[in-house]
């Protein structure tokens, strides 16, 4: 009976100090941990590949579509390194494009042209110009290392499919970003990024993000099967389908060679 009662004042304690420090944090601090906590669950999962079909569509309704194989690899202590190579159509078969992500600092990244037969690095500076006509920016296709942003968290709402979401601002703390926040909604049970929405330099929003079709391999990691892309200003989209996922494949870093792109 001591023990119980004991173990009872315990618990309590415990619960009473959670509660505690749950309302001391600040909105800021609370976006921070939700964050660091997501990012957390996404880590060591060594590498992947994938297959994408990406579809562009205009104003109008009219589609082009282009089939993308995509590499990644883990960063460490540092963020992830990817590859695109573009296989259809014709016109764009063998561009590549080479990402190593960072926190504050810049992100690397190189462009292959084939009908130049040479590789272009994006300046720094050029990170929010659309990538190959789609409503991607280049700096939609880094890494989102947790110290590229500064957070704030906002509230908890339902958010489809009978989830609950946080609802967090993103403010971009590196330079050059062509946005001046995004809002994520990030579901409270696996931190599955399901929707971001993008404000542009005049601070209207430009565009919202939806991932759908999340699955989860190797019992940890989620990845979506359709990423959809709406520019509301200029009424174009793009979506991503994303296809065979393969984990930790023995990728390394000789494989994100920007020498040899044009291979």
């Amino acid at each position: 009976m001591l023990f119980k009662k004991a173990l009872s004042f315990s618990l309590l304690a415990v619960l009473t100090l959670t509660s505690v420090t749950a309302l001391a944090e600040t909105p800021e601090q609370k976006g921070l941990r939700i964050t660091k906590e997501g990012d957390a669950k996404d880590t060591g999962f060594g590498d992947f590949t994938a297959n994408m079909i990406m579809t562009l569509k205009n104003r109008a309704g009219k589609t082009s579509r282009r089939i993308i194989r995509s590499k990644t690899l883990e960063g460490k202590g540092d963020g992830d390194k990817s590859l695109s190579l573009f296989d259809e159509p014709a016109d764009v078969k063998g561009t590549a494009m080479l990402t190593f992500s960072h926190g504050l600092k810049a992100d690397d990244q190189w462009l292959y042209l084939p009908a130049l037969k040479r590789v272009k690095r994006i300046n720094s500076r050029n990170k929010s110009g659309p990538f190959m006509g789609s409503e991607f920016a280049f700096e939609d296709l880094g890494s989102q290392d947790v110290e590229k942003y500064k957070y704030k968290f906002l509230r908890e709402e339902a958010c489809g499919g009978g989830m609950t979401c946080h609802v967090i601002e993103r403010v971009p703390a590196y330079k050059y970003s062509g946005y001046t926040k995004q809002v994520t909604w990030i579901d409270t049970k696996e931190y599955r990024p399901i929707k971001v929405m993008y404000y542009d330099r005049k601070k209207a929003l430009l565009k919202t993000l939806q991932a759908t079709g999340f699955k989860q391999f190797l019992g940890k990691y989620w990845r979506p099967a359709s990423m959809s892309m709406v520019n509301h200003q200029t009424g174009k989209s793009t979506t991503l389908q994303w296809s065979n996922y393969k984990f930790k494949t023995g990728l390394s870093s000789r494989d994100f060679n920007k020498k040899s792109l044009a291979r």
